[in-house]
């Protein structure tokens, strides 16, 4: 049987509140890691996005990469992110990240001294083996939630992939958490750092186009393959050697392997991803989100193709509502995905394609960071810069860790908001009604039903 919402929530908040930090450089404080002191972190979930971040991690001077840990030891068929080598092309997983790490430092040291690094395929084994300062997840999103909150409860800081987790509850639960445990966070959305991102605020700050009353924010079609059957695989062929099944599965429910689910594509599955909205939301939504000081919806609705209880949508439109905010007035936010797009704009030039997010003002409309029609670009004035400029996205955390301002991204402030929202949104799809929401009691006051969909209960052997 389901936990209830509340029943949830008490559990969550009490583990969450049992937090004691004893960070392991405490001379820097509570939770905070000395200039002096190099920061140790360790990688959770090495596929292509993984080892990008964790290869990132380790050139910056201040951060040792001391051990890294996937359930893989070693498979292809990966996204490379480097589309030029074909979309499914990286060889992946703990041993090729390990490796990378410590061919990396020991270019980087001459005399060829270095710590080894550990490589692990359980996450609570590298808890309990290694004092790292803080971890990098970027597992499967079904998995995201349980490890980061292992890790906060361990005081250990955390950048976390998007979206934050893989339910609405989950999202609460993770930033009710993080706020206890006073640690530096940080979600993946990259994007939040871009100087396109500050101007962006700044010019719906200058009311450069009167105040928002719509915005309009549209992805192409997905970028992983779609399944060729109905339904579930109907072959169960052996789980490759060195991956732990059931390790990745985690508290998903059981079901056999299939190359359909790993490496990549568990994106389409409802019981692994979280769809393009939960895949690109927060990279999407987190300016918006910034610039119109947005909170919870109070109503949110969608439609889509395709629809199954095993896969998410071809293609989908979701539609929230958002209340005034002081002197803002409320503002309807539209999500178009999967080639579906919002109306085109009368201002755009004949040969100028949507390419941004649209913000419909009183007094006109911006696209991105640009005015509509570009006419008005030319000559609109630049108001000052008033926005603190990043000093990069994964920068941001290091400085948090060393006692700096909370991340951009952080989970208490923005990531676990969002990604509430965004698995909002994929409810609302599956209820094909308009739900109502209420923030603050984290429920739908008009669909019980829909309530269930909040969490789901964990498989045996697994919680938070």
């Amino acid at each position: 049987m389901n936990p209830t919402r509340r029943q949830f929530l008490r559990t969550a908040t009490v583990a969450s509140a049992a937090v004691t930090i004893v960070p392991r450089n405490v001379l820097g404080g509570a939770g905070v890691t000395p200039p002096s002191a190099k920061i140790t972190l360790a990688g959770i979930g090495l596929g292509g996005q993984g080892t990008q971040d964790l290869a990132a991690f380790q050139a910056l001077p201040e951060v040792q990469v001391v051990a890294v840990c996937d359930v893989n030891r070693e498979g292809g068929g990966y996204q490379s992110w480097n589309w030029s080598e074909g979309r499914e092309a990286q060889v992946c997983g703990r041993e090729p990240a390990r490796r990378m790490i410590d061919q990396a430092y020991a270019k980087q040291n001459r005399s060829g001294q270095h710590r080894a690094c550990a490589g692990y395929c359980d996450y609570r084994e590298l808890f309990e083996k290694e004092d790292v300062d803080g971890v990098v997840i970027a597992t499967p999103d079904h998995t995201h939630a349980v490890i980061t909150l292992a890790a906060l409860k361990r005081g250990k800081h955390v950048y976390c992939e998007k979206p934050l987790t893989w339910s609405v509850a989950e999202a609460r639960a993770v930033a009710e958490a993080a706020r206890q445990a006073k640690l530096a966070t940080q979600c993946g959305n990259q994007g939040q750092a871009t100087e396109e991102a500050r101007v962006t605020q700044e010019i719906l700050a200058d009311g450069a186009i009167g105040s928002v009353r719509e915005v309009h924010v549209w992805y192409g079609a997905r970028f992983w393959s779609w399944p060729t059957w109905e339904g579930r695989p109907p072959e169960a062929p052996p789980v490759p050697d060195g991956l732990d099944w059931d390790l990745w599965l985690g508290p998903a429910p059981e079901r056999p392997y299939h190359p359909a689910y790993h490496p990549w594509t568990w994106r389409n599955w409802r019981d692994f991803g979280t769809g393009l909205l939960g895949d690109l939301g927060l990279h999407k939504l987190s300016t918006v989100f910034k610039a119109l000081k947005l909170g919870h919806p109070i109503s949110v609705e969608g439609s889509a193709t395709k629809l199954s209880q095993e896969t998410y949508p071809l293609g989908e439109i979701v539609r929230f509502e958002f209340p005034a905010r002081g002197a803002m007035p409320p503002v309807t936010l539209c999500w178009y995905d999967g080639g579906l797009k919002p109306p085109r704009p009368p201002e755009l030039e004949d040969d100028e394609p949507i390419r941004d997010v649209i913000y419909v003002g009183d007094q006109g409309k911006l696209m991105g960071d640009r005015l509509i029609p570009e006419s008005r670009m030319d000559t609109y004035r630049k108001p000052p810069k008033t926005l603190p400029r990043s000093p990069g996205h994964l920068q941001e955390w290091i400085a948090a860790i060393r006692g700096g301002p909370p991340a951009g991204a952080n989970f208490i402030d923005h990531a676990g908001l969002i990604t509430e929202v965004c698995l909002l949104g994929n409810i609302a799809v599956r209820s094909d009604k308009k739900l109502l929401w209420d923030g603050a009691k984290m429920e739908f006051t008009n669909d019980r039903a829909a309530n269930q969909l909040l969490h789901r209960e964990y498989r045996q052997g697994w919680t938070i």
